[in-house]
């Protein structure tokens, strides 16, 4: 699936995550009915039917947790084809996948937790299950390798930003998903896809206004809008956008705004926006179009009065025919 695809079925889904290491003690989720994941006050418990004592599962465990993962892979995968119904298969099911992610078997990883997932879904370890998902996902974006013939050579990329998807789309409105769309944001703000990741910081604010990573991605959109300008002699829509975004920003984070230096980069803008007007003037004058580049000229001076394209304008305006200066002056316009 191509990188545009892959972004664009993750950003028309509301997306989220939840945040800790694959071992560590699972928390309890409940589904509120509002579109939001809370956390419940019952105790966690290793399945969803509760502490099920299963001592072949106990052993695999501590094997796993040992490091030896060949014994506890083979105790794990008898135990699941003898027992298809057992209460606690969700658990084994969740074991399995962690032999898996310590061998480096990643995506054998994922796909057990894909079963818990899609067969279990009011076990306990639901969520667990997705952070492991997301360790992951991850891992292939810092550049882990698929095994190939033994050896890690397979990049997963594209694989990654699907499955970071996955996991909004298992979870929407909770916190697992929210880290996920934002892990996505950021990949592609590394990897200089400002386009992407212009978009993904927008679909993460309006997914969620009051995250605490909020000023974080709106910082990061209008740098990604700011970097897709390639000159004033392309679209300037991107530089509007950033200059509207670094305004918004110096109001609602000054502190932030000022460690940025984020004026500069606006000064920056309109410099840029300013030479985007007077190189249109200047091939209206080159054109043989006085009239035109009067016009174009006043336009300048008026939005960027005190930049150095205005005081180039007015040298040009005074050696314009006096019939095209004698025409109406430019409407009053708004940057």
């Amino acid at each position: 699936m191509g990188r545009n695809a892959v972004f664009a079925a993750a950003v028309l889904m509301f997306c989220m995550l939840c945040a800790s290491e694959a071992g560590a003690q699972p928390r309890t989720w409940r589904y509120n009915g509002t579109g939001q994941w809370r956390e419940s006050e019952d105790a966690p418990g290793p399945a969803r039917t509760g502490n099920v004592p299963n001592k072949t599962l106990d052993k695999a465990e501590r094997l796993t947790d040992s490091g030896r993962l060949e014994p506890a892979h083979d105790i794990l995968l008898d135990w699941l084809k003898r027992t298809p119904k057992a209460p606690d298969r969700d658990r084994a099911v969740y074991l399995l996948a962690q032999v898996y992610y310590a061998n480096g078997d990643r995506v054998w990883c994922f796909y057990e937790c894909d079963e818990l997932l899609d067969n279990y879904p009011d076990s306990r370890l639901f969520f667990p299950a997705l952070r492991l998902q997301y360790q992951v996902a991850d891992a292939f974006l810092n550049g882990y390798k698929k095994k190939f013939l033994g050896l890690a050579v397979v990049g997963m990329r594209e694989e990654a930003i699907e499955m970071l998807f996955r996991i909004q789309e298992r979870s929407p409105g909770s916190p697992i998903a929210e880290r996920s769309l934002l892990r996505t944001a950021d990949h592609y703000y590394h990897t200089s896809e400002f386009d992407l990741s212009a978009d993904a910081y927008g679909a993460f604010l309006r997914t969620y206004p009051r995250s605490s990573q909020g000023p974080k991605a709106r910082l990061r959109q209008a740098y990604s809008n700011f970097a897709q300008f390639r000159g004033p002699r392309y679209d300037a829509t991107p530089l509007i956008d950033a200059r509207a975004q670094f305004q918004d920003i110096i109001v609602r984070y000054p502190a932030l705004a000022q460690e940025e230096g984020l004026q500069g980069f606006i000064d920056k803008i309109e410099d840029q926006l300013a030479q985007k007007v007077y190189i249109r003037a200047d091939f209206y004058r080159r054109t043989h179009e006085p009239a035109a580049a009067v016009f174009v000229y006043r336009t300048l001076i008026q939005q960027y009065p005190n930049s150095r394209q205005a005081a180039a304008a007015r040298k040009e305006l005074s050696r314009m025919p006096r019939w095209a200066l004698n025409h109406p002056e430019p409407p009053v316009m708004k940057k």
